[in-house]
C-alpha cells in the first residue's frame, strides 16, 4: 500500500485512509469503511476502496478549483492547487452518450428536481415517458441530494454531476450521459467548489 502525506496536515496515511476517515465522519457516513447505504433504499453495498474520496499527488496540471472527469477511469478530480487533488469515483454514462470538453458550473442545488431529456425519453419511452412531468427533489430523484449543472457558452449543456439513489453503480457505465456519486461525495464536493467552477472532461 502506498503512503499518502497531506501537505496541510504533514500526517501521512496508507492511501489516505486517514484523511479519508476524517472525511466520512464529516460527511455523515457511518457504516464501514468500504460500505455504503443508499439514501431511501435498503440495500447495502460495498464500495471498492479506491472509489472511495482520497487526496492524491494531482496528475493533472490544471488550476486550483478545477473539476477533472475521466470517464473512462471512473474518477472525478478536484484539483487544489498544491500539487494535489481530492479524487473521487464516479459512475458514468454509457458509450456515445457522454459530454467531452469544457465546461463551467452555471448553477448548484440542492435536492433537486429532474425531468428526463426528451431525447431519453425517445431513446427508451418505457421506462422515463412516466416522468416526463419531472420529479420533485427528495431522496427518491435520480439525481441524489445534491447536483452541478454544467453550462458552455451560457447555456445548459443539460450534463450535471450529482448524487445516486444507485450507488453501487459507482465505477461502472450505466447512466444517461451524466456523472454520478455517492450521495455524500457529491455533497462534500458542492461545499468545495462555486459557481463559475471550470470543468474538464476528457
Amino acid at each position: 500500500m502506498s503512503t499518502d502525506v497531506d501537505n496541510n496536515s504533514g500526517v501521512a496515511s496508507s492511501v489516505g485512509i486517514g484523511r479519508r476517515a476524517f472525511l466520512i465522519g464529516a460527511v455523515g457516513l457511518v457504516v464501514a469503511p468500504g460500505q455504503a447505504l443508499a439514501q431511501g433504499a435498503k440495500r447495502t453495498f460495498k464500495l471498492e476502496e479506491r472509489f472511495l474520496p482520497q487526496r492524491i499527488v494531482s496528475p493533472y496540471d490544471y488550476p486550483a478549483g478545477t473539476i477533472v472527469v475521466v470517464p473512462r477511469d471512473k474518477y472525478l478530480y478536484l484539483v487544489t492547487g498544491d500539487g494535489r487533488t481530492w479524487r473521487y469515483g464516479i459512475g458514468v454514462g454509457k458509450a456515445g452518450l457522454a459530454f467531452t470538453g469544457s465546461a463551467l458550473i452555471g448553477r448548484k442545488a440542492k435536492w433537486p428536481s429532474w425531468r428526463p431529456t426528451d431525447n431519453m425519453i425517445r431513446r427508451d419511452p418505457k421506462k422515463y415517458a412516466r416522468y416526463a412531468g419531472g420529479v420533485p427533489g427528495g431522496p427518491n430523484n435520480p439525481l441524489g441530494s445534491r447536483a452541478l449543472y454544467l453550462y458552455r457558452n451560457g447555456r445548459d449543456t443539460l450534463y450535471r454531476i450529482h448524487g445516486t439513489t444507485e450507488p453501487w453503480t459507482i465505477g461502472k457505465a450505466v447512466s444517461n450521459g451524466c456523472i454520478r456519486m455517492v450521495n455524500e461525495h457529491v455533497e462534500d464536493l458542492y461545499e468545495r467548489v462555486p459557481v463559475g467552477a471550470q470543468v474538464v472532461v476528457i
